[in-house]
């Protein structure tokens, strides 16, 4: 069998020291691709450069923790980069990009304006160059629909609103547009009832499977505050963790996980056409 981490922070600090490591794990367990989104400018040149040592792929864009400190000059340069990069193979997509209505600092008027701005800029920036997106969606999809909606124009969007956690309305419209839907550790959580619904009732062909590495770990890995403050060590997410995960959804949705090993790759390559060339 044979997986994709359709998103994965390769490039975070957690793997400095042994990435290398850590992506031939994930390979010998199947994740035979890591698609490597981007968070700020000061990744883009890191993002890439993994990309191609790890033979995976990755996306540009600026994510909504990172507008605070973003700039005018940082769209700039996004759009620079996009133009420069535009025919590389494994550049897949527009991302992280969204709004994030969870963080309190990020829920002022003023941040809420900014980060639609950014937000905003960026989707067009998507359909300048015809990329797809991928979307951070935390209490934001209403929202995150809305700009969707005002610039679709005559052409369907295509991407992954990754790490899906709203309503069932909120997945058909998403679906409606044309996104595919991001599962990933959150699912492995027996009390995240209303994820474990969607991921088990809702068409196959919605869905691709995440890690999100090194964030939002399985609940084999998650560690509680009082926890970690009796000194107990959080465990690290990696794309090695793809698998198990992938077996908790192929449960919930009484299936094989040969099917749903086939099925989420193709529609992780539906979401993203230029991977369908390098997997």
């Amino acid at each position: 069998m044979q997986w994709i981490d359709s998103h994965c922070h390769l490039d975070a600090f957690e793997f400095s020291g042994d990435v290398a490591q850590l992506r031939d794990q994930a390979r010998t367990l199947g994740v035979a691709h890591c698609v490597i989104p981007a968070v700020e400018v000061a990744h883009f040149d890191a993002v890439r450069l993994l990309a191609y040592r790890m033979q995976d792929s990755y996306c540009l864009g600026i994510h909504p923790l990172y507008v605070p400190q973003a700039s005018e000059d940082d769209l700039a340069e996004l759009e620079a980069q996009l133009s420069c990069y535009r025919d590389d193979p494994r550049l897949v997509a527009v991302g992280e990009i969204g709004l994030d209505y969870f963080v309190p600092a990020l829920c002022t008027d003023a941040m809420r304006e900014k980060q639609e701005h950014f937000y905003r800029a960026q989707l067009k920036l998507a359909r300048q160059f015809d990329l797809p997106v991928v979307l951070h969606v935390r209490r934001s999809a209403d929202q995150l629909l809305k700009h969707l909606r005002e610039l679709a124009a005559a052409k369907p969007w295509a991407g992954i609103a990754h790490a899906f956690n709203g309503s069932e309305v909120q997945a058909q419209e998403f679906l409606k547009l044309g996104f595919k839907l991001g599962f990933g550790g959150a699912v492995t959580f027996e009390r995240a009832l209303q994820l474990r619904r969607l991921a088990a009732g809702l068409p196959l062909s919605a869905l691709v499977l995440e890690t999100d590495a090194p964030d939002i770990p399985p609940h084999w890995l998650y560690v509680t505050a009082e926890q970690r403050a009796a000194g107990v060590a959080q465990g690290r997410n990696t794309p090695a963790e793809l698998p198990r995960i992938a077996a908790v959804v192929a449960d919930l949705r009484g299936m094989t996980l040969e099917d749903l090993a086939t099925t989420s790759c193709a529609n992780v390559c539906a979401a993203l056409p230029k991977l369908a060339m390098l997997v």
